[in-house]
């Protein structure tokens, strides 16, 4: 069995590591952090800043692990390029991880490289040129730190009195050492779907059904799937992420993100990873979750398929306040509820707006899909973490 070195331990990473626990691999669990989510049901864990180099080299050689998979942007993903020159995996690619934690390499692949449509972009690396950009792209326009994760930093200019306080944000929310960010234009887009491509070793990219998600302060708030969209659009958005996951490498889950707009599709972002909107698949939505399909791929294990079997629905439960011991109220009214079921991540520490725990709902494919994100919605509503 192989012995999994997870870099990131939140409620992405626990749900990884419950799937690898299914089918007997070992994983030693990695965050800046004690008792991290994943951490509470892992083989072993290891406390660290991994932006530090030296720190990651240090636990590298000492697990001295079969694979070694990132659950989070924030790690020195330079040394990966090292790792994989002494022989480790590194999940998906030591490309993938470095491409995708820094907006900038991403953006320019996908648009440059390998002719993508998205949104017209500049970047900036200060409030003056920030100015600039913001007067070649045009009002209304978004602004991300080429760095950052959950949405941190990223804020919608709708006037020149926006562009000095949205610099100052994104400088706050960046994560890493580059203080630059990206300028979009506004894309007027219908909706925005995350699709979950797998790519195999030995074997065909797959695609799970398209999954919908509303956001808020940068972060999703209910994701649903499958998402409404046209046949045109979804074999548009398929052959842009097969596109992008190929030139990265490797093998695992990918989030991929476009926008859906009158004029079609446009690339947004992507994640090498299983996707936070991707929880909806443990409403049991599919006959495999992004969790273990993200697993069976890095192990080589063949995918026969990926099948729909139901809608469903998650919506994320926040916390109010800051605390150091999270109650949860209301629980009991969601266990209450048909064809309804919740997820609590076990983190130790609560702050206003932390993800904390997530509701996910699911009903037969013919229900109407705004019914099911409803139903999720309220019963997210039901639960008060202090």
């Amino acid at each position: 069995m192989s012995k999994i070195l997870l870099l990131g331990s939140g409620e992405l990473g626990k749900e990884f590591t419950i799937a690898a626990q299914r089918i007997g691999q070992t994983v030693i669990a990695v965050d800046s952090y004690e008792n991290a989510p994943a951490m509470q049901v892992a083989h072993g864990f290891e406390v660290i800043n991994m932006l530090d180099g030296e720190a990651l080299d240090r636990i590298v050689a000492k697990h001295q692990p079969d694979f070694i998979v990132p659950e989070i942007e924030a790690i020195r993903t330079e040394r990966f390029y090292d790792y994989e020159k002494q022989g480790y995996t590194v999940v998906p690619s030591a490309k993938a991880a470095n491409f995708t934690m820094n907006r900038k390499a991403i953006r320019d692949l996908a648009a440059k490289e390998l002719g993508l449509k998205t949104a017209n972009y500049r970047y900036a690396t200060s409030s003056e040129q920030l100015h600039k950009a913001v007067e070649e792209i045009g009002i209304p326009c978004v602004v991300k730190p080429l760095m950052s994760s959950s949405g941190k930093g990223q804020s919608t200019i709708k006037s020149p009195e926006d562009i000095e306080k949205a610099w100052n944000y994104a400088v706050e929310g960046s994560r890493g050492d580059v203080v630059e960010v990206i300028v979009e234009a506004f894309v007027k887009f219908n909706s925005e779907i995350t699709l979950l491509t797998i790519t195999q070793n030995n074997n065909p990219t797959l695609f799970c059904a398209p999954i919908g998600h509303r956001q808020e302060r940068g972060d999703y708030q209910e994701s649903w799937q499958p998402a409404r969209i046209s046949d045109k659009d979804l074999f548009e958005a398929q052959d842009m992420a097969e596109k992008v996951t190929e030139a990265l490498g490797g093998a695992g889950l990918f989030g991929v993100e476009f926008f859906l707009a009158d004029d079609g599709v446009y690339f947004s972002e992507l994640s090498p990873r299983p996707h936070d909107t991707g929880m909806v698949t443990l409403a049991g939505t599919q006959n495999f979750n992004e969790f273990e399909l993200h697993l069976r791929a890095i192990l080589s294990l063949p995918i026969f398929e990926i099948k729909l079997e139901k809608a469903g629905a998650s919506a994320v439960i926040l916390a109010s306040e800051n605390s150091s011991n999270p109650t949860y109220e209301g629980i009991e009214k969601i266990a209450g509820l048909a064809k309804t079921d919740f997820r609590i991540f076990g983190k130790p520490t609560t702050r206003p707006y932390r993800r904390m725990a997530v509701a996910l709902t699911n009903d037969s494919l013919d229900t109407p899909i705004e019914e099911v994100i409803e139903r999720a919605k309220n019963a997210a509503q039901l639960v008060t973490v202090k």
